[in-house]
């Protein structure tokens, strides 16, 4: 992207003063222009409809929200839109689900201001940059030398919703998967239902193909 291009940002955050105090920063950046803000998934995915920033940067914690379902969103919605994560969650889980979802850097809030304005510029002209704290874990994994331990399949699901996928890709149907686990038919539909969604499979035959290709169900042959 040209040096002297405007990069057009939206900021989602829940937390309203530090909303504030990042569209302060942006607003003292040369050729850098807040387009919007907003505190929800809702918000940020109508902000970023109407306007299609350049940038958006993501909290990931947005209360009864999660900034990985909204990146995961604007990510399909608009892939030319580059989401910058700027989160206090530092841990791998976050980090590999920010990454699943499409986000195309990740730093702490404890970053430098001059760290992110580096990190606008260059997800704004598609490249992927992390900070400091997790660029050692976000390049294990992206060269494939982290450990399994670190790297488990769909980071983005709960524990939970990972015992009912491996059910599933074991072809169990609802109601014996609501028997191994102890759960309500209804339960084990909504956890099918999410998993489904956040995994952007288009049916369950789709999911399980895609949670056999991840390992899930290799104790138990295809029916």
């Amino acid at each position: 992207m040209d040096a002297e291009h405007t990069i057009t940002v939206a900021v989602v955050d829940d937390h309203p003063l530090f909303r504030r105090g990042i569209i302060s920063l942006l607003e003292t950046l040369e050729h850098v222009e807040v387009v919007g803000d907003a505190a929800t998934v809702d918000e940020a995915l109508d902000l970023v409809d109407a306007r299609v920033p350049d940038v958006v940067l993501m909290d990931l914690d947005l209360g009864t929200g999660s900034g990985i379902d909204a990146t995961r969103s604007i990510t399909r919605r608009h892939p030319s839109v580059a989401v910058l994560v700027l989160t206090m969650l530092g841990d791998d889980h976050s980090l590999f689900a920010a990454m699943r979802a499409g986000a195309r850097g990740y730093l702490l809030k404890v970053a430098s201001p001059r760290e992110v304005e580096r990190a606008i510029h260059a997800v704004a002209d598609g490249e992927v940059l992390f900070g400091a704290e997790v660029a050692a874990r976000a390049v294990a994994v992206l060269s494939g030398t982290a450990p399994e331990s670190a790297v488990r399949p769909f980071p983005e699901l709960t524990e939970r919703e990972t015992d009912v996928l491996e059910l599933v890709a074991r072809g169990l149907d609802n109601g014996s998967i609501a028997r191994t686990l102890v759960l309500t038919s209804k339960t084990v539909r909504n956890y099918v239902y999410a998993i489904i969604t956040k995994l952007g499979a288009h049916d369950r035959s789709a999911l399980i193909v895609l949670a056999r290709e991840a390992g899930f169900g290799a104790s138990t042959t295809a029916p």
